[in-house]
């Protein structure tokens, strides 16, 4: 037969520490310490051994690099994938030639690897001489934004 047991602590009611002695030794994580490995700095003995082993264990180690990636694209994969860059509206056929904003296509510069048959009008932020010197073979053009000289002038490269 089942016995109904009340809680111990309903029987320690009218204690001050319901059993855990000083009042200090029963308030959580602060009386530890903190958790996991907290407190176990340079004169933690019974964790030296585990820390000595983990060479990274203090201070920094190695650094970050801050070199942003630039996606690029060639201009033979522009004229190989031109009609489908047209399907999506992301070039425009104008006249005898094509218009493209490689900004839109989320693409930083433009290389020069493969040919350039069509006519293309190329608007970017970057071009090798040449990507330049290709589409200007092939009687296009490109379109660069312009940067400022040492005055502080702007001059249009392209």
């Amino acid at each position: 037969m089942v016995v109904n047991k009340r809680k111990k602590n309903s029987r320690q009611q009218g204690s001050h520490t319901h059993g855990w002695g000083a009042m200090k030794k029963h308030r959580g994580a602060g009386n530890r310490g903190g958790a996991g490995q907290s407190g176990s700095g340079k004169r933690a003995d019974s964790k030296k051994p585990s820390i000595w082993k983990n060479k990274k264990y203090f201070g920094k180690h190695g650094f970050t690099s801050r070199k942003i990636k630039i996606k690029t694209i060639n201009v033979g994969y522009l004229e190989k994938h031109l009609a489908a860059f047209v399907s999506k509206k992301l070039a425009k056929e104008e006249g005898d030639g094509f218009l493209i904003n490689l900004n839109d296509l989320g693409v930083g510069k433009l290389l020069s690897s493969g040919k350039v048959t069509k006519k293309l009008t190329v608007t970017c932020k970057a071009a090798s001489a040449s990507a330049i010197k290709s589409i200007e073979a092939a009687k296009g053009k490109i379109i660069l934004p312009k940067k400022r000289d040492s005055n502080g002038d702007k001059k249009h490269t392209s």
